[in-house]
């Protein structure tokens, strides 16, 4: 990849773990998550320069758990490999299986820049019983 290219992810997501959706015959909705960072990067985290690349991050409201950490992981190539969850509800329950859990927020929030120094955290509910506060 050329630098400066920019990395364009497209993921198409079932509209049954979307915030909103009724009922009806299932249908999907296309994500696009697009990277704005160089596609090379040679300044180590600490030393000027930077901390090395950065991105954008996605919308990810609406998506599972797991379809939403495989999307940050996609669009850094892996250089954020960890991301972390916190149970919206106030229960502090532990997100065991990702697929379970529906996306309600996140930080950094939507359009703001991360880069692999950044904490992110979903906030998330269980998609079989519980809607986005």
């Amino acid at each position: 990849m050329k630098r400066g290219a920019r990395l364009i992810a497209v993921f198409t997501v079932p509209a049954a773990t979307l915030v909103g959706c009724g009922g009806g015959p299932p249908s999907s909705t296309t994500v696009t998550v697009t990277s704005t960072a160089p596609a090379t990067s040679t300044a180590p985290v600490g030393q000027s320069g930077g901390s090395g690349p950065s991105w954008t991050m996605p919308n990810l409201v609406g998506m599972n758990l797991q379809d939403a950490q495989d999307a940050i992981q996609q669009l850094t190539n892996n250089d954020v490999f960890y991301t972390g969850s916190t149970d919206l509800t106030g229960q502090a329950r532990n997100q065991l299986m990702d697929r379970n859990w529906q996306v309600c927020a996140s930080t950094p929030a939507p359009g703001e820049l991360f880069n692999k120094d950044t904490a992110i955290d979903f906030g998330v509910v269980r998609i079989d019983s519980e809607i986005c506060p």
